[in-house]
């Protein structure tokens, strides 16, 4: 069966290398000019399977004036004149119940537990260099309030698989010395040792390449979708620019994984994905010195700014903000000063942080739910099937999920139930 992916982000490429691998004729369409150059290539490069709780959550309800009006808060909120985004934020706001967070909690990491082990088989048969690296995790946490919730969270989470432990500060600089300039801004922290980090985009080019020796592999880069053509509720070509060139993409079933444009092919298809992007931020600054104290080797969760940090080799990659502005796109300066302010705050001695142009800075959008569960599994449309809605767990879901909806589309086994992640009607 031929299918065609649409989106070479890192859920759009695992899911084209499963089906691969599962005997496909795979065709992998991007605008871009390789995978994973969206959202997935500036992200947090954590692979946090134990720690997925989703944005939607009751102290929301408490924070609107501080995400409307403050400039310190670490996530913003600009409403638009926009329909669909008062649309996702309406459901957003009925997820930030404790119920349902607590059953999105469940769900997520059932899907990150099993991501988890798709992606350790997939390492333990082939020998793909992405950086990879059981680095353990500290969630940190600054007041004794977050220490009770976090202790309240490990204790619950340990009854999904999860093995986790609060720390006091002293037993966390023991585990990672290099936090040891900002003590004062912490009581403790919730520490994993066997969460990962990896370079995302390392690890779709890897995929990519090896799909690339097959004669059933097609990768399309340079190619902007236009326009569907549908026949009896089936979608049967698509209408694709690549340059000047037009070209018509045929297929017996079609997956969109197209990140935050996912939403708009969809109405274009006739049914409505309950998608928004959340803006976010990074930097990769270079690590210029050996001490041991100086630079993390643990990766590093700020809770209350949002902010994660985590070394790939010689660099540590420093994410955080969550910004609802519609599609703007624009680099923020602001922004990118406060990660590099935070960097300098916690590691002063990590690296020169004085160039911002050298600290590639980035900035990507996040496609989330409101509920922060990803939706796998078939469309309203009878041979398009949908990979899309992870918000900021897109790196850490995204083997699970390709192997969720392999499953699906080839009617196999499923190792999870897949219930929680079907569209729901709108």
């Amino acid at each position: 069966m031929h299918i065609c992916v649409l989106g070479a982000g890192v859920v759009g490429t695992t899911s084209a290398y499963h089906l691969w691998q599962a005997g496909h004729e795979i065709s992998l369409i991007d605008a871009q000019a390789a995978p994973a150059q969206m959202a997935s290539f500036g992200n947090g490069a954590q692979l946090s399977y134990s720690y997925v709780a989703p944005l939607a959550d009751p102290s929301v309800w408490t924070k609107w004036p501080e995400y409307l009006f403050s400039a310190q808060s670490p996530l913003t909120f600009r409403p638009q004149l926009d329909s669909d985004q008062w649309r996702w934020i309406l459901k957003f706001l009925t997820a930030c119940t404790a119920t349902q967070v607590k059953q999105s909690t469940i769900n997520l990491l059932q899907l990150a537990m099993y991501s988890r082990r798709v992606m350790h088989g997939l390492m333990a048969q082939s020998s793909f260099n992405f950086s990879h690296q059981h680095a353990g995790k500290l969630v940190m946490l600054g007041d004794a309030n977050a220490l009770k919730a976090a202790a309240s969270q490990v204790a619950f989470q340990a009854e999904h698989g999860c093995d986790q432990t609060v720390f006091g500060i002293d037993a966390c600089l023991e585990i990672e010395p290099a936090l040891a300039t900002a003590r004062q801004r912490w009581l403790g922290g919730v520490y994993t040792a066997s969460e990962e980090v990896a370079d995302c985009p390392g690890f779709c080019r890897a995929l990519v390449d090896e799909m690339a020796r097959s004669e059933r592999f097609h990768f399309l880069p340079h190619t902007q979708i236009a326009k569907p053509h549908i026949v009896n509720n089936n979608l049967v070509t698509i209408t694709a620019m690549q340059g000047d060139a037009m070209i018509h993409l045929h297929a017996d079933q079609f997956v969109i994984a197209m990140g935050v444009e996912s939403r708009a092919w969809a109405q274009q298809l006739g049914f409505y994905l309950p998608i928004y992007p959340l803006k976010g931020y990074s930097i990769s600054v270079p690590i210029q010195t050996t001490e041991r104290d100086a630079a993390p080797q643990v990766s590093i969760t700020d809770l209350s700014r949002k902010i994660v940090y985590a070394r790939l080799g010689e660099q540590l990659r420093v994410a955080g903000r969550v910004e609802l502005v519609g599609m703007n796109r624009a680099l923020s300066e602001r922004a990118v000063n406060e990660l590099i302010g935070e960097t300098k705050a916690l590691f002063p001695r990590c690296a020169d942080l004085s160039t911002p142009s050298q600290l590639s800075p980035w900035t990507g959008m996040r496609p989330a739910t409101p509920t922060g569960l990803p939706i796998i599994g078939r469309s309203p449309m009878d041979n398009v099937f949908l990979n899309v809605g992870h918000g900021a767990l897109g790196w850490t879901l995204a083997c699970g999920s390709a192997a969720l909806l392999t499953a699906q589309m080839t009617h196999a086994d499923l190792a999870i139930d897949d219930a929680p992640y079907r569209l729901q009607s709108a």
